[in-house]
């Protein structure tokens, strides 16, 4: 199996990336420092951007399926991003996408019909993060690819703790946080199983 890594530097990228090729999976990751990524066996690394469409077919050629562990950085890359990696994958047939969003975009409990960032149970003051994670996940929903959107909560750097509690399209009750390490475990288990394809899942570590 090979696949597209976006976001490999970030917190969450880092480790999944790490778990990948611990597993024998090939990997072409997209970043704007390579210098940020340590060589590895398995691990193919373009300097790129991924809001550049020439630099997401290059990225995209020959793989299996797709990770974005992409942030917003607090603007419209995400969403930029995200539609390129869509386009493209369409017409290279390529049919598994996983990616990283927040617990914002999922159902609220409080308030049915909302989500969660829209409703009384977001505690953000700025909904710019939630808003852009919207937007990916309507631009997934409208596509026939088989997409699968991990939410976590406050997410700490941690280990992974294998003990992660995991729900379609709502935070699981109880939710204080999500390692980074149980984020990248999860999506991980997710592209091997595919137990979640068309959903939103919320996840939290113990």
């Amino acid at each position: 199996m090979k696949i597209a890594l976006f976001g490999a530097t970030g917190r969450v990228g880092q480790v999944i990336l790490t778990l990948l090729l611990e597993k024998d999976i090939k990997v072409t990751a997209l970043v704007r420092n390579p210098e940020k990524v340590q060589p590895r066996a398995g691990l193919t690394v373009l300097q790129g951007d991924a809001r550049n469409t020439a630099d997401i077919v290059g990225t995209l050629a020959g793989v299996d399926a797709v990770i974005s562990a992409l942030g917003t950085d607090k603007t419209t890359v995400l969403t930029e991003a995200i539609t390129h990696i869509i386009s493209n994958m369409e017409k290279q047939q390529i049919k598994r996408i996983i990616t990283i969003g927040t617990a914002g975009i999922l159902d609220s409990r409080a308030e049915p019909g909302l989500l969660r960032y829209q409703s009384s149970e977001s505690k953000r003051k700025s909904t710019t993060a939630a808003q852009e994670h919207h937007k990916v996940f309507e631009l997934l929903k409208d596509t026939l690819l088989d997409w699968t959107i991990i939410c976590p909560t406050y997410l700490p750097v941690g280990a992974a703790t294998d003990e992660y509690i995991a729900l379609r399209n709502m935070l699981p009750a109880n939710a204080v946080q999500t390692t980074t390490g149980d984020t990248a475990l999860f999506t991980v288990n997710e592209l091997l199983k595919n137990e979640y394809i068309g959903y939103r899942v919320g996840i939290i570590s113990p």
